[in-house]
């Protein structure tokens, strides 16, 4: 005589329950505009019938990051939870005030990245983060957060991670960014937060600021898939294509900054390898004549390049990170003062 299998329990989330196997679309309210209008967190939940791992995915931390929201949608329109194993949160727009005004911060023009963990009674920013350590990141193992580069900056598909944490490490393998880059937690992100938490966290930068960037979306949506995957959460991560080789692995990088004020021409691409002394752009004033030649420091791969051609002294230019083998000796002084979420 077969016995029935016992069903999974419901997924709790907000004043909501979801049964295994199904998909729901939830409202989290965060707070009201001037107008009375009630504006809410949204988040998609995909609860699978079977035990799994419960994976995060979250985009638009920052209200300019556009690229991770497609991620998302696309990400989305690929999974079944009749299907999948476990449980996926996802959460396309984190900064819903942010998006909605066009603007990188909270009304308040604090950073919500550096608002973690947050407080029911705090600010705009510390309700939003503690409502998504309450209901999204405290009940996962695993979170993708979704970035670009900041404001007329545009980044090399890559994942930032402790490579230190075996089981991180083995996390951003699977994603198969061109670059996995040792990032150090900063106190008040989401991804020290979640830490703190036990959960492992992967952080991917890749495309530029209100754009969406084909080439940072596809990886960013293969990455997801191919975690996934790995995480034994789905079968087929049916991804666009594999990974051309394993990711380059970065401890330490900088920036090159302009030497002069000026108009800047750069000669150079992302994931581009270049060497100490190479060229990589010039500086011309308004009159065309060339102020400067735009050096590499060091040897590495660039994965970040600012887009906007008029420069002040002192301005960051190309971000480049050192290839090396298994080198720990930490950031450069230099590569703390980066887009890093």
């Amino acid at each position: 005589m077969s016995t029935r299998r016992k069903p999974r329990p419901s997924f709790p989330i907000g004043t909501l329950k979801v049964r295994a196997g199904s998909r729901r679309e939830v409202s989290l309210p965060i707070s009201r505009l001037v107008t009375g209008a009630e504006v809410s967190l949204p988040v998609h939940v995909l609860h699978g019938r079977e035990e799994g791992p419960t994976l995060w995915l979250s985009a638009a931390i920052h209200g300019d990051e556009v690229v991770g929201i497609e991620v998302v949608r696309r990400v989305l329109a690929r999974l079944d939870p009749k299907t999948i194993r476990g449980t996926v949160l996802a959460v396309p727009i984190v900064n819903v005030l942010g998006v909605m005004s066009g603007d990188r911060y909270l009304p308040d023009r604090r950073d919500l990245n550096r608002s973690f963990p947050g407080s029911a009674r705090g600010s705009l920013a510390g309700r939003i983060a503690h409502l998504m350590m309450k209901e999204v990141i405290g009940p996962s193992d695993v979170g993708i957060d979704l970035h670009t580069g900041a404001d007329r900056r545009t980044n090399l598909p890559q994942i930032r991670c402790d490579l230190e944490d075996p089981k991180t490490r083995a996390l951003a393998e699977a994603f198969g960014a061109p670059v996995a880059y040792h990032a150090k937690l900063r106190d008040g992100s989401l991804r020290y937060a979640a830490r703190e938490r036990g959960a492992r966290v992967l952080l991917y930068e890749g495309g530029e600021a209100w754009r969406f960037d084909e080439w940072a979306i596809v990886a960013g949506v293969d990455g997801v898939m191919r975690v996934l995957a790995h995480l034994g959460m789905i079968e087929d991560p049916d991804v666009s294509s594999e990974p051309p080789r394993p990711s380059d692995i970065c401890w330490r990088s900088g920036w090159v900054r302009a030497r002069r004020t000026g108009i800047v021409h750069m000669d150079v691409a992302l994931g581009q390898r270049v060497s100490e002394g190479e060229k990589l752009g010039e500086l011309f004033n308004s009159f065309g004549k060339r102020l400067a030649i735009v050096k590499a420091d060091r040897d590495g791969v660039v994965i970040g390049r600012a887009e906007a051609p008029l420069v002040n002294r002192g301005d960051a230019l190309v971000h480049i990170g050192e290839i090396t083998s298994e080198d720990r000796s930490g950031l450069d002084e230099d590569a703390l003062d980066t887009d890093t979420p």
